[in-house]
């Protein structure tokens, strides 16, 4: 996709053009964003293609996340993000998500569905997520599994 530039419009001391892009769009962008590259089509591309990945296994609904795919994330963060808030207490320790997880697709088809009232738990608190240490469980299964406190 490629913009193409049919006038420019001064407001508030930045230079405007109106561009049409290839997929017939047609708009305004800022003409230093498309000089300088920042900007290169409509957005449409960029568009379509997270909106695929979004609908690719179907856990998505605007801005909704499903409850298996938010518990997925969340796992997935809390094991790989320093500047998770939890990071300390999962990655910060050394406990890791199974390379095969981190790709929802996987996950969903080793845990299946999360069922309503539960979330996901490690048989072994000190272990990896990974199919073979994880279940969905109640909150009273998920504090009768808990690290020990000193």
């Amino acid at each position: 996709m490629s913009l193409t530039l049919f006038d420019t419009v001064k407001q508030s001391g930045t230079t405007w053009g109106v561009y049409a892009c290839s997929c017939g769009w047609l708009g305004k962008k800022r003409v230093k964003d498309v000089r300088n590259g920042k900007i290169r089509s409509c957005g449409h591309l960029r568009r379509e293609v997270t909106g695929a990945k979004r609908r690719s296994h179907g856990h998505f609904s605007g801005r909704q996340q499903s409850p298996t795919y938010s518990s997925w994330n969340a796992m997935v963060r809390r094991c790989t993000n320093p500047r998770n808030k939890r990071w300390l207490g999962y990655g910060g320790r050394g406990i890791t998500v199974c390379d095969r997880w981190l790709r929802f697709e996987n996950f969903f088809a080793d845990m299946g569905e999360r069922p309503i009232g539960k979330t996901l738990d490690r048989l072994d608190v000190d272990g990896n997520y990974e199919p073979s240490n994880c279940r969905w469980a109640t909150d009273a299964e998920q504090r009768a599994n808990k690290r020990g406190r000193r």
